[in-house]
């Protein structure tokens, strides 16, 4: 008796039961449901909400893989010295060594954040009687790739739960919530334990462990360095390749960018949403720029680092790119309308920059900016079919008069 059709009777002897959605949701991840249509017309397709959570999951794994070697190769480079003219074809890069430390810490990440939070739906399944929600399959890979490798794993198990308590559960559950969940993570471990979420030991393997000994290391950010008025020290094929400090997954903009193609071309994520948040973001940038070339901020300003960045450049470095392709897209909590998602994806990319030039403390802004619209998403809705009512009415006046 194969594994399927177990699964199939362990179903059916506990269907009815408050442990039926368990079975359930184990049988239909692996498989397809048994159960087919009776009469009538009904449209047919191959996917389904699990799926399409997969698809997104792929899209994600090679900022996964890439974020190991590059946890290892920024742990080895601290110790023993960068390498100049690092590229995607370097075998300093891609060896075993760096991948197998960025395994070490990387892994236990994605573990943690699976399990506390899939249990979690679970209970909140069998306690409500109704079936596992997939949601979570893409913020259990979302969240081990947006927090720093050192993150101890208690202060994870914590910020999940109460994420997707408070930021899902609490509103029914996937598809009521109205905040992205695993930004809503990330935001709990960022203002209740800044030390762990900013500074520079934290986004290096074993700098901790290492602070106030002799062989000391850092792992400065890009953004941290530019807010403290501090010259940048990347190339622009280093911060577009993905070779500097960072949270795990959203340091290579080239592997972001072909996983925003990937679910452009699945039709998954809105390609508006992404597009309109770059403009959003160069603009803003652009803005900044003309500031500093009209004399009205110096040098000695602390907002002159990030205000005198080329505009472009903002779109490389910090997590713009990892939320504006992976989060900012989450079909539950943005914008729905087509005109509403140019409206939505822009202010996100705008605020984003403003944020993250005039808050040196914080120069990170694409959490909080993608959290306020996703507040806003349903207001920007509603003023777009408001609007389209309107001139309907009005065109139909026109026919009538």
């Amino acid at each position: 008796m194969g594994l399927k059709q177990n699964l199939h009777n362990l179903k059916e002897k506990y269907k009815g039961t408050k442990m039926a959605p368990a079975f359930n949701a184990i049988h239909t991840f692996l498989y397809l449901p048994n159960e087919i249509t009776h009469g009538g017309t009904h449209i047919k397709a191959a996917d389904d909400l699990k799926r399409t959570m997969n698809i997104v999951i792929m899209a994600l794994v090679p900022c996964l893989l890439f974020g190991m070697f590059n946890a290892g190769y920024q742990h080895n480079a601290a110790i023993n010295g960068f390498t100049e003219g690092m590229s995607f074809f370097s075998g300093d890069f891609w060896n075993m060594d760096n991948f197998l430390i960025g395994l070490k810490k990387i892994l236990p990440l994605v573990i943690v954040s699976y399990v506390v939070g899939l249990v979690i739906e679970f209970i909140f399944a069998v306690i409500k009687g109704h079936e596992v929600e997939e949601g979570y399959l893409v913020t259990g890979m979302l969240v081990p790739l947006i927090v720093p490798v050192d993150l101890p794993l208690w202060m994870l198990a914590v910020a999940v739960a109460f994420g997707v308590v408070i930021g899902k559960e609490v509103f029914g559950g996937t598809g009521m919530n109205i905040l992205n969940p695993a930004l809503t993570i990330r935001a709990f471990l960022f203002f209740a334990y800044p030390t762990w979420m900013s500074g520079d030991k934290v986004w290096v393997y074993d700098a901790v462990e290492r602070a106030g000994s002799a062989d000391a290391i850092s792992g400065e950010t890009v953004l941290g360095s530019l807010a403290q008025s501090q010259p940048l020290s990347y190339s622009v094929s280093d911060m577009f390749f993905g070779f500097i400090p960072g949270s795990v997954g959203e340091t290579s903009t080239l592997l972001i960018l072909l996983g925003a193609l990937f679910l452009i071309f699945t039709k998954i994520g809105s390609w508006r949403i992404m597009l309109s948040s770059v403009i959003g973001a160069l603009a803003m940038g652009y803005i900044f720029n003309l500031v500093v070339d009209a004399g009205v901020i110096g040098e000695t300003s602390k907002f002159y680092g990030l205000m005198s960045l080329d505009f472009w450049k903002h779109l490389l470095i910090g997590g713009f790119a990892f939320g504006a392709v992976y989060m900012a897209t989450d079909p539950v909590t943005a914008s729905q309308t087509n005109k509403g998602k140019w409206i939505y994806g822009f202010l996100i990319g705008f605020i984003s920059i403003m944020i993250r030039v005039f808050n040196p403390a914080y120069p990170e802004g694409v959490m909080l900016a993608i959290l306020l619209m996703n507040v806003f998403a349903p207001t920007i809705d509603h003023y777009v079919v408001q609007g389209n009512v309107k001139r309907r009415l009005k065109r139909l006046k026109a026919k009538t008069a």
